[in-house]
């Protein structure tokens, strides 16, 4: 049976890695107004965004302009080299993982099974940081990346779903809402005062996941009906036989509480970066006009990890 990337014919250009990589470049353009940041410059807690398991999202690259958004608020931001030990994490506050690959995709998508990124003495090291006081932000984007970074999400209750998260008619472009419940009002969306309130949050395309039962955790971005998650067994190859599930009730935001640390997890990558895709350089990410909120967002999820928004 043929197979389609059927959503990209309504016009979506999805953000991943992989071959979409040689499409998208950091927009050097993107500086967010911020008011008052909350620490003074290059006095904050020290931010590492992991660049030892092949990721696409980097400090120098994909994730350029979400460490430029939190050295404006006065975070310190290094790279991560360095495989996870009590070592190598305890030079760090708050630890970014985005788009974690094993080295199976980091040519073209392979198909299932999807191998993990982390090793097991990687996750050991990182579930025990994060129980005696880390915090961690974990980002994982659709098929491979889900699966990439299953065994680690595993570690805190999380369990990511392989697959792609797309409306009925194959859209990724996805906007939760205070209005309609689907971005839930509690303390992320509320920050710490009006200027802080955010309404809506758009994410581009991802997965979808569930947590377990008797998990510590806030939902932030819940999927409500009419969305589906696809399961094809290789990544971008759909046809009308491709599992698929409803996405209703599935997350693609989420806070754990985890012994004396902190977990935010996201299922979609792009939505903490500002991207210029394709040959037009259309903005996709906190960039785009469909996500102005998207920064102060980050930043909220950002303030609850570093203790300041409790």
């Amino acid at each position: 049976m043929k197979q389609v990337k059927w959503w990209l014919m309504a016009g979506l250009v999805l953000v991943t890695a992989g071959p979409a990589r040689p499409q998208q470049v950091p927009d050097p353009g993107f500086t967010p107004a911020i008011g008052k940041p909350e620490y003074q410059p290059a006095r904050g807690p020290r931010v590492l965004i992991d660049a030892a398991h092949l990721n696409f999202h980097t400090a120098e690259g994909g994730y350029a302009p979400f460490a430029k958004l939190l050295r404006a608020d006065g975070y310190r931001v290094d790279s991560n080299p360095d495989a996870f030990t009590a070592a190598s994490l305890a030079r760090g506050d708050v630890l970014v993982i985005a788009n974690a690959m094993h080295k199976q995709s980091s040519e073209d998508w392979a198909p299932l099974p999807t191998l993990p990124a982390f090793s097991d003495a990687e996750v050991g090291a990182v579930e025990q940081w994060v129980r005696g006081g880390g915090s961690l932000l974990l980002i994982a984007d659709h098929m491979p990346l889900a699966g990439h970074a299953a065994s680690l999400a595993a570690a805190f209750g999380v369990r990511f779903q392989n697959g792609f998260a797309l409306d009925a008619k194959g859209a990724g472009l996805i906007t939760f809402r205070r209005s309609d419940g689907s971005l839930v009002g509690g303390r992320i969306a509320n920050g710490r005062g009006a200027g802080e309130r955010v309404d809506t949050v758009t994410t581009f395309t991802g997965q979808a996941f569930r947590l377990d039962p008797g998990v510590k955790a806030e939902p932030l971005l819940v999927f409500s009906e009419g969305y589906n998650l696809l399961l094809p067994e290789v990544a971008f190859q759909f046809s009308e036989r491709t599992p698929r599930i409803p996405a209703v009730h599935l997350l693609q935001g989420a806070i754990v509480y985890h012994g004396r640390g902190r977990v935010a997890v996201l299922g979609e990558a792009a939505m903490f970066s500002a991207q210029l895709t394709g040959p037009t350089k259309r903005p996709m990410g906190m960039n785009s006009p469909d996500a102005r909120e998207n920064y102060r967002f980050a930043l909220n999820l950002m303030h609850w990890l570093s203790g300041v928004l409790n």
